[in-house]
């Protein structure tokens, strides 16, 4: 086994970690240089997608050539973080076109993780979802977008609204027929002015299809070249008009009658996750260069997994190869710290410049 990035008597253990609050295990007083290893690591275990969604970068530009993460260059990175915390499987493809994704589920369980991922729920079979569900997954999360199949092709690209929708109710039964408490199934909503006002009738269609967990996604946008339905006016952060939150405050209404949990991405309300701060360097809040890797199909390390939908061009804000260095050189590395020095300072990475602590989490 590869050496892990700090001694061990130095490595938190993933048990002190909240993985829902991840973010939280930053120290207090943050430096260039990494105190502690990360908690969480974005591994994409795939680029590939069956997908077109008008909200997502890869629709409209080539990231990086189209792979399955290595099984050899999966188990070397989770390897060289024998404690972490939290483990997302996906990054802007669909992580259930990999054929061995269940096992590569146990293989972080066995570790400790709690391990989850996004979903387009295309491929939920019920052998599917048997075998995640055996493998210990966590979470299941699955990005639904909109509340009937015009508007779900309008923002995904595909007729697959119906399908999904079977996919997800026949995996809940099986969930309840068969006693199985995980993985947590949620659905998504990217909010758009173009699918606000969507929101009752999507807390409805969760309960209908057995989930009890809503999110409301904050849309990201690339601010210089905008693509599809990633548009400054389609955003709602900070723009919500007086019918757009009554439709809010609707789903809320819903969602407490039918004794379903709606949250916004990042573990906040709704509501407050819209709010605009007072903050003049909203940047500076975020923990993810201290607490987070992300790592591509192909093992390029990112900052996070929203820079790609903030500012295009992988180039701009690649801090390593996991493929050709170990974590130990790339973490605390001259072109992480640089990084995570601009984000301190009223002059940012250009991918942070526009985001916040809550763009996703």
């Amino acid at each position: 086994m590869r050496a892990t990035l700090l001694e061990p008597q130095t490595q938190p253990r993933a048990a002190a970690v909240n993985p829902r609050r991840y973010h939280e295990a930053a120290a207090a007083e943050l430096s260039p240089i990494a105190a502690a290893d990360p908690v969480c690591l974005y591994l994409e275990t795939t680029n590939r997608c069956n997908l077109k969604c008008t909200t997502c970068p890869r629709t409209y530009a080539d990231l990086e050539p189209e792979a399955d993460m290595p099984w050899e260059l999966f188990t070397r990175i989770v390897d060289q973080l024998p404690n972490i915390a939290r483990v997302v499987l996906h990054g802007v493809g669909e992580p259930m076109l990999v054929k061995d994704l269940g096992a590569r589920v146990r293989y972080l369980k066995d570790r400790g993780a709690y391990v989850l991922f996004n979903t387009n729920g295309t491929a939920l079979t019920l052998r599917k979802g048997r075998e995640l569900a055996g493998a210990g997954l966590d979470e299941l999360r699955v990005s639904l977008d909109a509340a009937d199949a015009p508007t779900f092709k309008t923002v995904r690209g595909t007729d697959d609204f119906q399908r999904i929708l079977r996919n997800v109710a026949a995996f809940t039964e099986m969930q309840r027929r068969e006693g199985l408490a995980r993985p947590r199934v949620s659905l998504w909503l990217t909010g758009l002015k173009e699918t606000i006002a969507q929101l009752p009738d999507f807390v409805r269609i969760a309960h209908e299809v057995g989930v009890a967990e809503v999110y409301l996604q904050r849309l990201v946008f690339c601010a210089e070249t905008p693509f599809g339905l990633a548009q400054p006016d389609q955003a709602l952060f900070a723009r919500l008009t007086g019918e757009e939150a009554q439709h809010l405050a609707a789903a809320e209404a819903e969602a407490a009658r039918l004794g379903i949990s709606f949250n916004a991405s990042g573990a906040t309300e709704p509501g407050e996750s819209l709010e605009r701060k007072d903050e003049t360097s909203p940047w500076s809040l975020c923990r993810r260069p201290w607490t987070v890797m992300y790592i591509t199909a192909n093992g390029r390390a990112l900052p996070c997994c929203i820079a790609p939908f903030s500012q295009q061009g992988y180039g701009n804000y690649t801090l390593g190869d996991a493929s050709q260095q170990d974590l130990r050189e790339i973490w605390n590395s001259a072109a992480y710290q640089d990084f995570r020095a601009a984000l301190q300072s009223a002059t940012p990475p250009k991918c942070c410049a526009g985001c916040g602590l809550r763009w996703s989490l």
